[in-house]
């Protein structure tokens, strides 16, 4: 099994979209959340989900899109 590592930014960018969203609609910024995570938890039992990041090139290195957002 891989091994995920959130830097302090990526959970720090998701806490201020949560932010952002709960100020309209509480409810759907904590699904939104959940949704994230679960996305980005995929990458534990299959690594090779999602694709190399361009810019890194590097295999180890993947990204996710959800809905308007890339998560690398």
């Amino acid at each position: 099994m891989a091994r995920l590592i959130w830097s302090p930014e990526a959970a720090d960018d998701l806490e201020r979209i949560c932010a952002h969203i709960a100020s309209d609609a509480g409810e759907y910024a904590r699904l939104f959340a959940q949704e994230i995570i679960a996305l980005i938890s995929e990458l534990e039992k299959h690594p090779r989900i999602g694709r190399v990041v361009p810019e890194y090139g590097e295999e180890n290195i993947r990204e996710r899109i959800y809905q308007n957002y890339r998560i690398v």
